[in-house]
């Protein structure tokens, strides 16, 4: 079974990526930034917004609480819509 990493490793080897995500992220919300026009009110935005809280939490299941803001909502009977 192999031992997991130390904290200090995951961030020493994933620190320039999560570095790189970071600017990118920033970068994209300035060019919404100076774009025409506004998108204010657009609900896409304030998911992004209550993302970026939840990144900026403590708590240890913050992939989970990001993954399930953009998630759809749970449909009884999709398989069927669907024909599975």
């Amino acid at each position: 079974m192999p031992i997991p990493m130390a904290a200090t490793e995951v961030l020493d080897r994933e620190f320039l990526d999560m570095r790189k995500r970071l600017i990118d992220l920033a970068a994209t919300l300035d060019r919404i930034d100076r774009a025409e026009g506004s998108v204010a009110d657009d609900p896409r935005l304030e998911d992004i917004r209550q993302s970026l809280k939840i990144l900026a939490g403590d708590t240890p299941d913050r992939a989970e609480q990001v993954q399930s803001l953009f998630s759809l909502p749970y449909r009884e009977g999709w398989r069927k819509e669907y024909g599975v």
